[in-house]
């Protein structure tokens, strides 16, 4: 086996990862709000979202053209740089995962990419039009309508059930959730299942398996990035999920519907045009407009103004990982910078792991009561044990 051969199949695998990631990160995308309602349980939320994630991701390759042809020069990339880009990705994904911060896994593998291109040959290897059209614009423009939808859409559906009994009113609304949780997991596949699929043609490209001229990425792929996909979702983001639906505002089933219908509609409508936009973000300004539109509802500012933080950082440091992991393998060189850089990443994915095996987050206690921060009131393992003892 060469090592360009090697390298590819490393690349494929880590595509893959990154998608399993990007699943149980953005589960809360579609289920935070569902699950803090009531409207659905936990483990029934994560199976339908997997579900339809599973059938947007054939419904659409609008994104994976996006990611594979308009945000770097196609002609300039290697199998190193895609390597490099798609452990940025992770490394970010994973890291604000242990934190509950809902970032962004698009701008994460985005960052990644360009991150790795610019140290590879530097900043003509991007095409910066595309990433100011195709993602920053949009990102931007998206967060602030899915706010402003949410915002009007909760007001008027408070204003028009004013009259309503509540317990019938929280009733109907809990089942009106079921659909629009299905809509947006279903929207959810459309869009970031979308992104891996371009990665892995671009690496197809680089490699000379596929050409530039080809319309879609191979069957293939689309069906492992969706499985891949899938398989993340419903192994539970917990830990987002849990700052989605607790710690930004508290959730009542009016305002999670009215949040779901906003963050599908502009989900659905960015991958038909084919803008690879932050389903996170979407889905945090329309939980933030749910808050702003209910009446005497709370806020959380603190918690919002983290996630902000962490968007405004997540391109450049994904993009700095993916910068040094492309250094690393590349000055390594043959087998050893491939299987170096892939034992590093595994590494870090391990560590990263145990450390939130100190304090989980699980279905059992996503919906406990938020303090300052997502872990704060839960029980550390080992801690029932001592006290008992």
């Amino acid at each position: 086996m060469t090592v360009e051969l090697l390298l590819l199949i490393i690349v494929v695998v880590t595509a893959l990862a990154f998608d399993f990631t990007n699943g149980f990160h953005d589960t809360g995308n579609a289920i935070a709000t569902a699950i803090a309602s009531g409207a659905l349980k936990p483990k029934t939320a994560v199976a339908l979202c997997a579900s339809l994630n599973l059938v947007g991701a054939f419904l659409s390759t609008q994104v994976a053209a996006t990611i594979a042809k308009d945000l770097v020069v196609t002609h300039l990339v290697t199998l190193e740089v895609m390597f490099g880009g798609l452990v940025g990705g992770i490394v970010w994904n994973l890291l604000t995962w242990l934190f509950g911060i809902p970032s962004s896994s698009s701008h994460a593998l985005i960052g990644g990419v360009v991150g790795a291109m610019i140290a590879a040959v530097g900043t003509h290897g991007v095409r910066w039009g595309g990433v100011v059209s195709k993602v920053l614009v949009p990102s931007v423009v998206a967060v602030l309508a899915a706010t402003l939808v949410a915002t009007v859409g909760t007001a008027l559906v408070y204003r028009l059930t004013r009259r309503v009994d509540e317990k019938r009113a929280r009733r109907e609304f809990r089942r009106g959730q079921i659909g629009t949780t299905a809509l947006i997991a279903l929207a959810h596949g459309t869009n970031d299942a979308q992104k891996t699929m371009g990665v892995i043609f671009l690496a197809l490209i680089s490699y000379g398996a596929a050409k530039t001229t080809d319309v879609l990425p191979p069957l293939w792929v689309i069906v492992c990035c969706a499985l891949a996909m899938a398989a993340g979702t419903y192994s539970g983001g917990w830990r987002v999920i849990r700052t989605l639906g607790k710690g930004l505002v508290d959730i009542e089933s009016r305002q999670g519907m009215a949040a779901e219908s906003s963050s599908a509609a502009i989900i659905l409508m960015s991958s038909h045009f084919g803008y690879t936009l932050s389903t996170t973000q979407v889905v945090t300004g329309s939980v933030l407009g749910a808050g702003l539109g209910r009446p005497g509802a709370e806020v959380r500012w603190g918690v919002a103004r983290r996630m902000a933080m962490a968007w405004l950082i997540t391109l450049p440091l994904a993009g700095a990982i993916g910068a040094l992991s492309y250094t690393l393998v590349h000055r390594l060189g043959g087998y050893a910078g491939v299987l170096g850089g892939f034992a590093l990443l595994a590494a870090a994915a391990g560590l990263i792991w145990r450390e939130s095996r100190k304090v989980p987050v699980d279905h059992n206690n996503v919906t406990a009561d938020w303090g300052e921060h997502m872990t704060d009131g839960l029980e550390p393992v080992g801690a029932a044990e001592a006290s008992g003892a």
